[in-house]
């Protein structure tokens, strides 16, 4: 039998035990149950009426806390308290996060600003570069068994990178073979039948030339290499190369012609006389390719025309365009030179190349490297990881190259984040790409490019 109650008047007194004195009405939840006397009056003490009990019966009181909550005025303060914890979570966490990104920016603008401050000091490799220059022999009063005549490279391991913009560096050339690299670029620049080296026209100065800054100096190096000693007969075969520890390893020259390749070629022809002479560079017999300690690469306006010009002798050789390249298993296939690309003839494989490209048109009797922008062929590797489409690109092009002899090399590599850069060397390296295209030469020839945690942002 259940209870229903219906409140009529509460009675209450001073006294801590006091009791309810609670009209109720029965109810019957079966036929049998018998009525109840309506006017039973039923003392409940308050100590043995239960919270939910309780509340009901006061709920109809105008004090009531479900009065209260209902109130319209104390319903708008609770929904203004909220909304106000819910604001101060809002602004604590908005002004975390800005205090995070103003540190992180500040920290990353002390960075770059050391490394600009640090770039106009020497490095290590910069440092130890002027022993080169030191040419002059030992004094024969002094017996030194630590030193011999080809020592100027003593402990450096030759490493298959390209110094780009080698003119940049404090000791252009010394710089990039201290730190290993078999690979530097000059930048030349046709003016009064005089080459000079830089970026920009705004950059070029009297003193620095082709012939002053790498010319003359290779000429050094390899004249100390090769000496003429009481042991050798006063001839050294085969050359002795620019690296003690490798010396049948070439160190690959790459000349980027910056004026008009038709009139810059003669120049640069007659300026590379003393190492031809010498019998230091790598050249083409008409049959065979005949290795030598300096690999002259033209490219930029570099006129593969004039490349190919002399079939029974050539000792430059081009930098052919990588995306352009045929595969020799679609050999019926051609690639055809926009119109643009063909009347300009200026640009990285543009300049004196003929109409249609097939697989025969590019091979090691007239090429050396065969490159591309890797931001303009490959793409940006987003979400710093490369696609599957990326890779199949990649492994394609290196097919390719290497079906025509052709050294793979990849410039414009994004340089930022660090972790990024040394991903992408490590895929280009591991995938089969012949030479990195560096910047950062300590980096780039110590090979360890483990991703650091800050390397991502600094």
């Amino acid at each position: 039998m259940g209870v229903s109650y219906r409140p009529q008047s509460i009675q209450t007194s001073n006294s801590s035990d006091c009791l309810l004195n609670v009209p109720f009405e029965a109810y019957h939840d079966s036929p049998t149950c018998g009525p109840e006397d309506p006017g039973r009056t039923v003392e409940i003490p308050r100590a043995q009426v239960g919270p939910s009990t309780w509340r009901k019966l006061t709920s109809w009181l105008p004090f009531s806390r479900k009065h209260q909550t209902h109130s319209p005025f104390l319903l708008d303060q609770s929904l203004d308290k909220k909304k106000s914890q819910r604001s101060c979570c809002w602004r604590f966490f908005s002004r975390s996060l800005l205090v995070f990104f103003v540190m992180l920016g500040f920290i990353q603008f002390i960075s770059l600003a050391f490394g600009i401050v640090l770039s106009f000091f020497p490095n290590e490799y910069d440092r130890a570069a002027s022993t080169w220059k030191n040419t002059a022999p030992h004094p024969q009063s002094i017996v030194d068994a630590s030193h011999w005549p080809t020592d100027q490279s003593r402990e450096i391991i030759a490493v298959n990178c390209h110094s780009h913009n080698d003119y940049w560096r404090q000791i252009p050339l010394f710089s990039a073979l201290e730190a290993g690299c078999i690979g530097v670029e000059a930048d030349v620049w046709l003016f009064d039948d005089e080459l000079y080296v830089g970026h920009t026209t705004s950059s070029l100065t009297s003193r620095r030339t082709l012939r002053s800054l790498y010319i003359d100096p290779l000429m050094e190096i390899l004249e100390k290499q090769n000496p003429s000693t009481p042991f050798n007969g006063g001839v050294n075969r085969p050359p002795h190369g620019v690296f003690d520890t490798d010396p049948d390893q070439s160190v690959i020259f790459l000349i980027d012609f910056k004026t008009d390749g038709a009139l810059t070629w003669p120049a640069v022809v007659k300026q590379l006389a003393p190492l031809r002479d010498r019998g230091y560079l790598t050249y083409f017999n008409g049959q065979d390719i005949i290795p030598g300690l300096i690999t002259v690469v033209g490219t930029g306006n570099t006129p593969f025309d004039l490349v190919t010009a002399n079939s029974t002798y050539r000792d430059i050789f081009f930098d052919a365009p990588l995306e352009k390249l045929v595969d020799e298993e679609d050999s019926a296939k051609a690639t055809i030179l926009t119109n643009k690309e063909h009347s300009t003839g200026m640009g990285q494989g543009h300049s004196g190349m003929p109409r249609a490209i097939n697989a025969n048109t590019f091979n090691l009797t007239n090429s050396y490297y065969a490159s591309v922008s890797f931001k303009k062929a490959v793409g940006f590797p987003w979400p710093f990881h490369f696609t599957q489409h990326q890779m199949d690109l990649i492994r394609k092009q290196v097919r390719v190259a290497h079906q025509h002899g052709l050294k793979v090399r990849y410039w414009s590599i994004p340089g930022w984040p660090i972790s990024l850069r040394n991903h992408i060397w490590r895929i280009l390296a591991q995938e089969g790409v012949d030479i990195l295209n560096v910047d950062d030469l300590a980096a780039a020839t110590k090979t360890d490019w483990k991703i650091g945690v800050f390397d991502w942002w600094l």
